[in-house]
């Protein structure tokens, strides 16, 4: 099949607009910590440890991106802060910008806060972004003579955002947890639904945990969601959870008790409700 030059373009724009960068999984790259939080500006050097846990050769490349979060925990990619946010990459330095990591070998990433002087009060986020490079190309041209057009190799390009998160002064966050509902879906699947509603300058980043309480008394943990977010410049966040089996649980009475805490020691206490069903 032959294309002309304006069908061969539209082509490769649609196919590269399916190569993404996904923010919630890295394949065979583990990484620690999960989120980096420069409290104040005296310790002004913090490390992240890449490992890679395959069993092939492969090379990252780190940057800086910015991202915002929509009510339902959508991340969207921006070049402009929204009214209220401020970016931290600025303001932050990170060396390497490419690593290559062979099976089960370990890399130490230096991020460093910089220009702390120009920092008012207030939270500076921004998300180191590693993304795995192909091993090839994901557009290849055709034979020379071959004129029937173009082939086309797709490559996935995965990458995982790490929060870079600069605090000064001292920002505040106040949760509420409200709208909570319970629902079967399809009849059978017990379902929890809340809204998270979150007011100051700060965000907050911590497990949901929820307890089944009987009409005896008894709290069984039904559900926990670890590293929930709500983001400045953000104030609402939406979220369903799923619940134990109800082989498991009597979900016809009792009470849930939905939780919020840091993940912090001690742990803080961000938001409790509970929901009768």
């Amino acid at each position: 099949m032959r294309m002309n030059c304006n069908t061969q373009a539209l082509l490769i724009l649609f196919f590269l607009s399916l190569i993404t960068f996904n923010l919630s999984a890295q394949g065979d790259l583990l990484i620690f910590p999960k989120r980096i939080v420069f409290e104040g500006t005296r310790n002004r050097v913090q490390t992240l440890n890449l490992n890679n846990s395959g069993t092939e050769t492969t090379t990252y490349r780190i940057s800086y991106i910015e991202i915002k979060m929509d009510v339902d925990g959508k991340f969207q990619k921006i070049t402009e802060p929204d009214s209220l946010q401020y970016f931290a990459s600025p303001y932050l330095r990170f060396f390497p910008r490419s690593i290559t990591l062979a099976p089960k070998e370990t890399q130490v990433i230096k991020i460093q806060l910089t220009k702390t002087g120009e920092l008012q009060p207030g939270e500076y986020r921004s998300h180191l972004y590693i993304q795995a490079l192909p091993k090839e190309d994901a557009l290849e041209s055709p034979k020379k003579g071959k004129t029937e057009g173009i082939k086309i190799n797709l490559t996935p390009i995965y990458g995982i955002s790490i929060a870079n998160i600069i605090r000064v002064g001292n920002p505040n966050a106040e949760v509420t947890i409200e709208n909570t509902s319970f629902e079967k879906f399809k009849g059978s699947i017990p379902i929890v639904s809340m809204d998270f509603r979150r007011k100051g300058n700060a965000s907050v980043y911590g497990d949901i945990i929820v307890k089944h309480i009987s009409p005896d008394g008894k709290e069984t943990e039904v559900a926990k969601m670890k590293g929930f977010a709500v983001y400045t410049p953000g104030s609402l966040r939406k979220t369903r959870i799923k619940l134990l089996a109800p082989e498991e649980i009597n979900y016809n009475s009792g009470t849930l008790k939905i939780s919020y805490y840091s993940q912090k020691k001690p742990k803080e206490k961000f938001a409790e409700a509970t929901l009768d069903l």
